[in-house]
């Protein structure tokens, strides 16, 4: 059983158990003793983060446990989480870090490792860690500690690796671009790589100062970038999170285009270029039935994990498959990189409308979706809602209702103490009435 690690890393409030400088300290040491006791030679760890206040405050606590434990520590400073993955297997390092809790509140912050070859470190590896975070391991001796050096190039490096997956020679030239980042780690990178390939850019919430990272932004409030297209006349928008692995676009219409249609456009594109593997493409159950009727009529195959993208990239290896995502624009293409890259997936966007010569809004355009919403629930604190029996009835009498005209997923959030209640039918009225008798009754259950 799991005590810290969730299904993205650590997360939590800052200052508040486990996301203290004294927890970072301590995960430090256990990571540097386990990592350690995995290589033969003096290992080296790379630390990125986003651009919380707080990621100051756990990247020094994080640093000093990992080379008193005896390893060396590349810091690259505020870099996407893709960055990390990608710079990991650069700079052949054994290991390495996120510190950021992706679209959740500046409050919030989260410690994420790679392993050396920029997937997320295997399950078996952090259960070790766990199980020395409560028994601490012994301190080697005094001329055994690691160093640690900073990484002045880490952008120029990503950047240069996100051109390389694109056709030689290929740009963008007249293309009119809005990027939001978040104020967040791409606000160093979105608009210089967009730029230099002939992209007009019109970067919005690039100014980050440690709070201001989602603050009505990014790809959970992609209202502001939508509007600015239409203003500007741009062909495309993008809104990334805080660490920039996720990607909400809109059409040049200011039409927002989730990660369910982003999958139907990189499949199809992949499909005509004969680049899809597996014959599928790996989504989860929150993704739309009309996105799986879309893809079926194409020859394609979807297969669903569950929601997070750890599951995701599980399923993707064991079935060959190089595209996968999630709703909320949480592409994984593996052809390019081990982790969700929401600018990598902003390239192959341009590219598939580039190849086809068409706008962003013709493009999968006669997908139809089902009405589908999500509730969520705020807990007091995190309890497993779902194991009450009240709940579970209240969950039958919800499927019972839809009669086979839809369907529904009831979890709890990986990231957030939350209940989460997603439902979808083949009309609005049945998807509404469903949802919210569903949402009352457990609400009155929790709150009780």
């Amino acid at each position: 059983m799991r005590k810290y690690f969730g299904t993205d890393g650590v997360r939590g409030t800052v200052n508040q158990a486990p996301m203290t400088a004294e927890f970072a300290l301590a995960l430090g040491r256990a990571a540097g003793h386990v990592l350690t006791g995995h290589v033969q030679h003096t290992p080296s760890i790379l630390i990125g983060k986003d651009t919380r206040l707080s990621g100051y405050m756990i990247e020094s606590a994080l640093c000093a446990g990992l080379t008193a434990q005896g390893m060396n520590v590349l810091l690259v400073g505020p870099v996407p989480t893709p960055a990390v993955a990608y710079l990991t297997r650069s700079l052949r390092a054994d290991a390495g870090v996120v510190l950021s809790a992706s679209h959740n509140p500046a409050g919030d912050n989260g410690i994420k490792f790679f392993a050396a070859d920029g997937f997320k470190l295997p399950d078996e590896v952090e259960l070790e860690i766990e199980q020395k975070l409560d028994n601490p391991p012994p301190l080697p001796p005094a001329l055994n500690i690691g160093r640690a050096k900073r990484i002045d190039d880490a952008k120029g490096r990503y950047i240069e690796f996100l051109k390389a997956s694109l056709p030689r020679g290929l740009r963008f030239d007249g293309m009119k671009v809005v990027v939001d980042s978040a104020n967040g780690a791409a606000y160093g990178v979105a608009q210089r790589l967009f730029v230099e390939l002939g992209c007009h850019v019109t970067s919005i919430f690039d100014q980050p100062d440690g709070l201001n990272i989602n603050k009505d932004c990014g790809s959970t409030a992609p209202e502001v970038m939508s509007r600015t297209v239409l203003e500007t006349g741009a062909d495309i928008g993008f809104a990334l999170d805080g660490d920039a692995d996720r990607l909400i676009v809109c059409d040049e219409a200011g039409r927002i285009v989730d990660g369910d249609r982003i999958i139907a456009i990189l499949a199809e594109h992949a499909l005509q270029e004969d680049r899809l593997q597996g014959g599928a493409v790996v989504t989860t159950t929150m993704s739309n039935m009309g996105l799986e009727r879309y893809l079926q009529a194409r020859g394609i195959d979807m297969l669903r994990a569950s929601v997070g993208d750890r599951y995701v990239l599980e399923m993707m290896r064991k079935h060959g498959c190089n595209i996968g995502g999630e709703q909320s624009g949480h592409m994984i293409l593996l052809d390019y990189n081990t982790t969700g890259d929401g600018l990598m997936t902003a390239l192959q966007l341009l590219c598939a409308m580039s190849d086809n010569n068409r706008p962003l809004s013709e493009l999968a355009a006669d997908m139809q979706l089902f009405p589908q919403h999500l509730w969520n629930i705020t807990l007091p604190q995190r309890r497993d809602v779902l194991a009450d029996a009240a709940v579970q009835k209240l969950i039958r009498q919800a499927e019972n209702a839809l009669q086979g005209h839809g369907r529904l997923n009831v979890r709890m959030s990986g990231t957030e103490p939350k209940l989460r209640i997603m439902v979808e039918a083949e009309n609005d009225a049945l998807m509404q009435e469903t949802g919210n008798t569903l949402y009352q009754g457990i609400r009155a259950i929790v709150q009780a």
